[in-house]
């Protein structure tokens, strides 16, 4: 994947991207902006690599000055949008990069600086070096943007301030005391923007796999204000209703215990790295009732030392009524990615019902 992505910083965009900082540096250089920036190695860098290659170069061109330099990232954000540059185009990180490098000393010039250009670019990575430097004056910042006027700085807020964002630097205050960030997640609750909705569901999931009990709390106290804190507190609960945690599925109702599996299969005992595992199974509603059922099934990767790591992935949740039965056929790629490598040799696999493992059965990946 990011020998794709790397790929964005391409001739093309640095050719576009000259024509916006000529308008902007009466000293620019076209021709030695893209010497400097096509180095020999240059094609061995990858994504970030070349993000920070890139903000290093335009340091060398801006001006010494950091609060003029500000203020012309003003200025080239708003010739980007009138030649139709891809507003929150990944390329443009820079943008938000070139804040966190050398912007970190010089406070609220960048806070100022983090507000305009998140509008444009999302400045969640550039932060994060703000909040471990300035703890609670940042904190109490990101709060007041949880209020802001503008969705996507108030999505900053939230995901800038989320205690496992991923690929970005830690923050271990978020991890140990999520209650500054739970404080700020209760302004957003009912945002009228679905993009700030999802990261505060993603904010809660992240707080959940250290502090299960504050979401379930959360969740309680949120129950039934609107369908969309609802939507929030579903996918904001999602890793532990993967882990099957007793409390959360008492929430909603997922009683496992009168759904009959049967007729369980793998299709396909061996598989070829690149092709799929197959499988089936049959489920049927014993209750006298309707009944929720949440369908899932885990696989147990091997690791390099032998051992299995179990991930779990959704089928369906459904109502079934009395009676009601269903038969599943399902197939889990096994196609090679950058995210994650497979080791040849005896995996496992189990079929779960409202959280609860209901049966296992094994492969072999060759």
């Amino acid at each position: 994947m990011a020998s794709l992505l790397k790929e964005i910083y391409s001739k093309e965009f640095y050719e576009g991207f000259s024509t916006i900082l000529i308008q902007h540096i009466p000293s620019f250089s076209k021709k030695e902006f893209l010497k400097r920036i096509f180095t020999k190695d240059f094609e061995l860098k990858e994504l970030k690599e070349r993000m920070r290659h890139t903000t290093t170069v335009l340091h060398s061109f801006f001006p010494e000055d950091y609060a003029a330099t500000t203020q012309l990232l003003g200025k080239i954000i708003s010739s980007l949008r009138e030649n139709d540059f891809g507003e929150d185009s990944l390329a443009f990180m820079i943008l938000p990069d070139y804040i966190e490098v050398y912007g970190l000393e010089h406070y609220q010039h960048s806070v100022k600086a983090l507000e305009q250009v998140t509008q444009f670019v999302s400045c969640e990575f550039a932060v994060r070096p703000f909040l471990l430097k300035y703890g609670e004056k940042m904190m109490q910042q990101m709060t007041k943007w949880s209020l802001h006027k503008n969705h996507k700085v108030r999505r900053l807020s939230s995901e800038g301030m989320r205690p496992k964002l991923p690929w970005a630097m830690a923050v271990p205050a978020l991890k140990k005391d999520p209650l500054p960030v739970l404080a700020l997640l209760e302004n957003l609750k009912n945002d009228p923007s679905e993009w700030v909705r999802r990261s505060v569901a993603n904010n809660l999931n992240d707080i959940s796999k250290d502090h299960p009990q504050l979401v379930l709390n959360i969740a309680k106290k949120w129950k039934g204000i609107g369908k969309e804190t609802d939507a929030i507190i579903k996918h904001g609960c999602r890793t532990l209703l993967k882990q099957g945690h007793a409390e959360i599925l008492q929430y909603y109702g997922l009683d496992g215990g009168n759904i009959q599996l049967s007729n369980f299969k793998i299709l396909t005992p061996k598989v070829k790295i690149g092709d799929a595992l197959a499988f089936s199974f049959s489920i049927r509603n014993n209750n006298t009732t309707t009944q929720t059922v949440r369908l899932e099934y885990a696989i147990y990767y091997r690791k390099a030392n032998g051992h299995l790591s179990k991930k779990v992935f959704k089928i369906s949740e459904k109502p079934y009524g009395p009676g009601e039965q269903a038969e599943i056929l399902r197939k889990q790629k096994f196609i090679l990615i950058t995210t994650r490598t497979f080791y040849a040799g005896k995996h496992e696999m189990s079929v779960i019902i409202n959280g609860q493992e209901k049966i296992t059965g094994e492969f072999l990946l060759v």
